[in-house]
């Protein structure tokens, strides 16, 4: 089972790497005045990241919410 997981962990950093060398074409992303260009496999994982922060911050603000209109502190 050991090598099972090395063998998943070794396929998907390739394909990580292909998607990042496949995808060095520039994006420019505005915000109001604001404007930055980065490759787009850059963009991708920063995007990615910042959801996965969002999204534990939501289901953490939810269980909080969840526990509070229980009473349970």
């Amino acid at each position: 089972m050991r090598w099972v997981h090395v063998a998943l962990i070794v396929v998907f950093t390739g394909i990580v790497l292909l998607f990042k060398i496949q995808n060095l074409e520039s994006a420019t992303v505005t915000l109001f005045s604001m404007s930055i260009t980065l490759p787009v496999s850059v963009l991708v994982a920063g995007i990615y990241v910042l959801g996965m922060l969002t999204g534990s911050f939501l289901v953490s603000l939810l269980r909080s919410w969840i526990r509070g209109a229980r009473g349970v502190d």
